[in-house]
Parts: structure tokens; sequence; C-alpha cells
């Protein structure tokens, strides 16, 4: 047809991985491509679409409103090109990955996911730890992993892709757990843990006075805690087990806000690692 504008696949993936990771350094370092090479391509898309895509400042890089409506479709059609590809040149895909995932997102979500990756890549060694966030970072950091899922603020400086947003609650064995308490009995995870320091600074800002009442390093031992009568605790909206209570109306417990979950790429990722990281990232926005 006349006048139809094709976009450049190779444009879309440098635009998408600037956007995920917040910076045209970065995006450089995942790609393998210069700083130099990231803007010229940023140029050359902005130039085939006529508009700005990003907005720059000496502190800051954002989307513009047209990247904003461009993000979405992007994503689109680089996973069906890389869906395609996948399909005619890798079903023989072999190597091993290191994923490290918390260990409630571990039980809830990965499951069904990391299930269908190993159906179509049999010979693919998965190889997964479960963990608390910052400590899957320390050992991210440290080389012990391909990829990470990690919990993070929604506020806090971008690393990694967001694949998941978790509205927390408070849970307890019912709705009368924490009546008349002046101090508020806690079932939590040992430090360092995002949702331990969710419960605390969201209690400490309200004034509220509390205490660790039970410390288990598995999700199964809080929750059986919480059930027994110990304390509450704060889990995803999702994660909350039938026989427990999300209590969502206490006016004496503050409310808590949502947290995010973030995929991170180690540098120098294998085809294969890299393979799994939009397989994640794919079936959980799917999810999500």
């Amino acid at each position: 047809m006349p006048g139809t504008r094709t976009l450049d696949l190779d444009l879309l993936r440098c635009f998408v991985t600037i956007a995920e990771t917040g910076s045209f350094t970065r995006a450089g370092e995942r790609l393998g491509r210069t700083q130099s090479t990231i803007s010229l391509q940023v140029k050359r898309l902005e130039d085939q679409l006529g508009r700005a895509v990003f907005a720059r400042s000496p502190r800051a890089l954002s989307l513009t409103p047209e990247g904003e409506r461009l993000l979405g479709p992007a994503r689109q059609l680089l996973r069906l090109n890389d869906a395609a590809i996948a399909e005619l040149f890798e079903p023989d895909m072999t190597g091993r990955v290191r994923l490290g995932v918390p260990e409630d997102f571990a039980t809830a979500h990965l499951p069904a996911v990391l299930a269908a990756f190993a159906k179509a890549h049999p010979l693919v060694e998965l190889e997964v730890t479960c963990d608390l966030t910052l400590n899957l970072l320390e050992r991210f950091h440290d080389g012990a992993f391909d990829l990470v899922l990690v919990k993070r603020e929604p506020s806090a400086p971008l690393e990694g892709v967001r694949v998941w947003r978790e509205p927390l609650v408070w849970v307890a064995r019912d709705q009368l757990a924490v009546a008349g308490q002046a101090c508020v009995p806690l079932v939590v995870s040992p430090e360092p843990c995002v949702y331990r320091k969710r419960a605390v600074d969201a209690l400490e800002a309200t004034g509220r006075t509390w205490r660790i009442a039970y410390t288990s390093t598995s999700l199964a031992g809080s929750q059986s805690a919480v059930n027994a009568g110990l304390g509450i605790t704060v889990l995803p909206r999702e994660m909350v087990p039938p026989y427990l209570t999300a209590i969502t109306d206490d006016p004496a417990l503050p409310p808590l806000y949502d947290t995010e979950m973030a995929l991170i790429e180690a540098p120098g990722l294998s085809a294969t690692a890299h393979r799994l990281a939009q397989h994640i990232v794919a079936a959980l926005e799917r999810g999500a």
C-alpha cells in the first residue's frame, strides 16, 4: 500500500530495552552496543516516526506520550518475532540457566511458566534457587545467577523490567486476630525482607507499636504461625490461602501499597538464558 510505514524491529528492540533499563548506557550493555550506536538507533527510529519517543534532560530520561503509546505494540511485535525465530531455529536449544526467585512468587506463579519452557526446550537445564530478595540481589551481583526475579518498590530506581505488580494486604487467622491489642504481633521472614520492612514502616508511620512474634525462613512456616494465632503477616492478595483472612478494612491497621516484581538479566547473557527471560516476561504479562 502506498505510504505504508514499516517499523524496523532492531530499532524497536533498542527502544524497548532503553525503556526497560532507563538508560542508554545500560541498554547498550544489554544489547552489546556502544552508547553512540544506541543514540543513533533512537534517532533513526524517531526519524522514521516523525516524532520523539524519549524526553531527555541532564538528569532524567523518560518516555514521551508517543513513546508510551509505542511501548506496548513494540513489545508485542518483538514477542511475535522472537516466538517465530524460536519455533524455526530453537527446538534443540541447550545449556544451563540459573534463575533466582523469591519463594512466595515461585510457589504461586512460576511452576506453570517454567514447565511450559521446559516442555518447549527439553534440552535446557533449569537451576532454580529460592531465597529472600536482598540475598538474591547480592548473589546475582556476585555472579551466581543468570536471571533473578526480585521484589522492589514501584518508586525504586529502575533495574530490570517489571513483570508483575502485587497488591499487599495484612493477613491474619481471622478478622479479630489483633482486635484490642495495643502492640501488633508480626509474623515475618528474617531480615533482609521486603514485606517485613513494608509492615514495620507502615506501622511506625502511623504510630502503632509492634513486636516480632515469630520469624520463619519459609512461607509455609509463616502461614502456619499466622493460622495458629501467633500474629499477623503481609502477603500479596493473590497468595492468601483459603484458611487465612485478608484484613482490608481494619482502621487500626494502616494501608499497604503495592510492590513490584522485576526480572534482571546478567551482562553477557547466553541466548538460552535470554530466551527464558523473554518467556517469563511474556507469560507473566499475559497473567498480570
